[in-house]
């Protein structure tokens, strides 16, 4: 993220010393708050939603491979010292094994929910990235800032606009 921000400085810092003052002067420019408007989409509650169904599924798996380890492992402790050796060696592997499977899945699972996340924000994004590039050009923008990070602590508000509302009512006519 903060990269972004960086490159939006970038470009701002660009903007204005590539043009003209007078052409600097006249441009105009929008702000908004990405992230709020991301969450106030209907689609982004659908998205999160959704994927708090995967992570239910995923947690309880992963709490099944739990118990089952710490019944193998109690069934160990109980009868260690009644077992042969090969016989205790070869619950020890099944323990690791377990152990292993378990640390294995947790990481293929938080993995596979990262993926879903990226996979189901995509088009939500792209719908609210839509909705900011139309209200840029028909309010005839230069850019449009997100105030998000604390990228810019400073705006003119004489020589800028919240787009806020405008991105809003783009995204509810949708």
């Amino acid at each position: 993220m903060k990269t972004k921000n960086i490159f939006g400085c970038l470009v701002l810092l660009l903007v204005f010393w590539a043009f003209p003052k007078e052409v600097a002067a006249q441009a105009k420019y929008g702000y908004l708050h990405y992230d709020s408007l991301l969450c106030s989409m209907p689609e982004y509650t659908q998205a999160v939603d959704g994927l708090m169904g995967l992570k239910v599924q995923y947690e309880a798996e992963a709490e099944y491979n739990e118990t089952n380890f710490k019944r193998l492992f109690a069934e160990f402790l109980q009868g260690q010292k009644d077992f042969p050796q090969n016989i205790m060696l070869k619950r020890q592997r099944d323990l690791q094994d377990a152990m292993e499977r378990s640390i294995a899945y947790r990481h293929e699972a938080d993995s596979i929910l990262r993926d879903a996340e990226q996979e189901m924000m995509r088009p939500v994004r792209a719908k609210l990235d839509e909705a900011i590039a139309s209200v840029g050009r028909e309010r005839g923008y230069e850019f449009i800032v997100n105030l998000d990070g604390a990228a810019f602590p400073f705006l003119n508000r004489g020589k800028s606009e919240d787009a806020t509302p405008y991105v809003k009512e783009k995204l509810t006519r949708k």
